[in-house]
């Protein structure tokens, strides 16, 4: 008759412990999204302030 020996290895235990949690797939095209207009906005207006500071500023 056989034992059945179990063994536990670390990356077991660390999946039972914590759970880990992991954006699906709509949530992180939503933040690459809203970085990308964050991004485009904040260099705009960075170049509107460098435009203005030049003499390249159209009035």
């Amino acid at each position: 008759m056989a034992t059945n020996i179990t063994t536990i290895t670390k990356r077991d235990a660390d999946r039972s412990a914590a759970p880990q949690r992991r954006l699906p797939g709509w949530a992180w095209f939503v933040l690459l999204w809203l970085g990308g207009v964050v991004a485009a906005v904040s260099l705009g207006e960075v170049f509107k302030v460098f435009m203005n500071l030049t003499l390249f500023a159209v009035r």
